[in-house]
C-alpha cells in the first residue's frame, strides 16, 4: 500500500523551490545510470527484507529505477521538502511498486524517523541532493534509524552548469547576462562552493567504510529538452526572472543551442558517482 503524507510537527512544505517545476523535473531530469542502479541492488544482496530510505527524492527517480531491479524490496520511505514532488513520486510508483509498501515523509532529511518499528533501512540514498541538506545532522539520523548492516549511497554527476563544452560554457555565460555573474541557489541566495567534501562528511560519521565507483555517461540532449532542464534547476529556474525576462531568455537561449547542436542534438559526457559507506564490520 501506498500511505499517505507524514509531515513533521513544525514542517510546512517548501514549494517555494521546485514545487511549480515538479512535472519539468519528472521529464527532463537525467535518471540513474543502470550500473549505477545494478551496484545499488547488489549491496542488498543477503539482505532478507531489504528497507529502501530515499531522502530528497524528488520524483522518486532512485525507487523507481530500483523497483524493477530489487524486486525483494519490502518498503520504501521516500522524504523530501517538497509536497509537490512526493506527490508526483507516490503517483509514478503506483503502478510500479508491486507488494512494496511505500510511505512518503514531508520534512527536512534529518528529522526524519520511520513511522513504524521494524522498518529500519537497509539502503540509505541521496541522489543530487546532499548539498541542500545538513550533511552531518543527516549522517546521524541515518545511524540513528538504519538496520547494523546498512549502506548509505550518496550520488551525483553535477549538472550542465558544472559540464565543461563549448555549448555549456555559452550557455552558462547567456544565464549570467540574465541573472548575474554568481551562481544563483536557493530561493534567495547564491552558490557559495561546495566546501567539505563528502568523503570528509562520511569520516566524521558512523559510515566510515567507504568505496568510490564512477560511471562514465553519454548524454545526448535536444534544445528543447535543455530547456526543460533549465526550469527545474536551482540557477536558471524560471521565478528568478522577472516579468517577461524568463520568456526572453528562452527564446535567446533555444536560438543559441540550435546554433551549437550538431543533427539536432547536444551531446554531454559525464561521470556520475556513488560514494557507498557503512559502518565499520558493516558488511551483511
Amino acid at each position: 500500500m501506498i500511505r499517505p503524507h507524514q509531515s513533521a510537527s513544525a514542517t510546512v512544505s517548501d514549494d517555494a523551490l521546485f514545487g511549480p517545476e515538479a512535472a519539468d523535473y519528472a521529464r527532463y531530469r537525467p535518471g540513474l545510470p543502470d550500473a549505477a542502479v545494478h551496484l545499488l541492488a547488489a549491496t542488498q544482496h543477503g539482505v532478507p527484507a531489504p528497507v529502501l530510505l530515499d531522502l530528497g527524492t524528488g520524483t522518486g527517480q532512485v525507487p523507481r529505477a530500483l523497483l524493477p531491479v530489487l524486486r525483494r524490496l519490502v518498503h520504501i520511505d521516500l522524504v523530501d521538502v517538497n509536497q509537490h514532488m512526493l506527490e508526483t513520486a507516490l503517483n509514478a510508483l503506483e503502478s510500479a511498486r508491486g507488494a512494496c509498501t511505500v510511505s512518503a515523509y514531508t520534512g527536512e532529511a534529518h528529522t526524519f524517523a520511520p513511522a513504524a518499528p521494524g522498518r529500519a533501512p537497509s539502503l540509505i540514498t541521496c541522489c543530487r541532493s546532499l548539498h541542500w541538506m545538513s550533511r552531518a545532522d543527516v549522517l546521524d539520523m541515518a545511524d540513528r534509524v538504519a538496520a547494523p548492516h546498512a549502506v548509505v549511497a550518496i550520488m551525483g554527476d553535477g549538472s550542465l552548469w558544472t559540464h565543461e563544452t563549448e555549448w555549456t560554457a555559452a550557455l552558462r555565460n547567456l544565464v549570467r547576462t540574465y541573472l548575474g555573474n554568481d551562481r544563483r541557489a536557493g530561493t534567495r541566495g547564491t552558490y557559495a562552493g561546495r566546501g567539505r567534501s563528502y568523503e570528509e562528511d562520511l569520516a566524521d560519521s558512523a559510515f566510515t567504510d567507504v568505496a568510490e565507483h564512477r560511471f562514465p555517461v553519454a548524454r545526448t540532449w535536444t534544445p528543447k529538452d535543455v530547456l526543460g532542464y533549465l526550469r527545474t534547476t536551482s540557477f536558471a529556474r524560471p521565478a528568478l526572472f522577472a516579468g517577461r525576462r524568463h520568456h526572453e531568455f528562452e527564446v535567446e537561449a533555444l536560438a543559441l543551442l540550435k546554433a551549437h547542436a550538431r543533427g539536432g542534438v547536444l551531446t554531454e559526457d559525464a561521470e556520475f558517482t556513488v560514494l557507498l559507506a557503512r559502518r565499520p564490520g558493516g558488511d551483511v
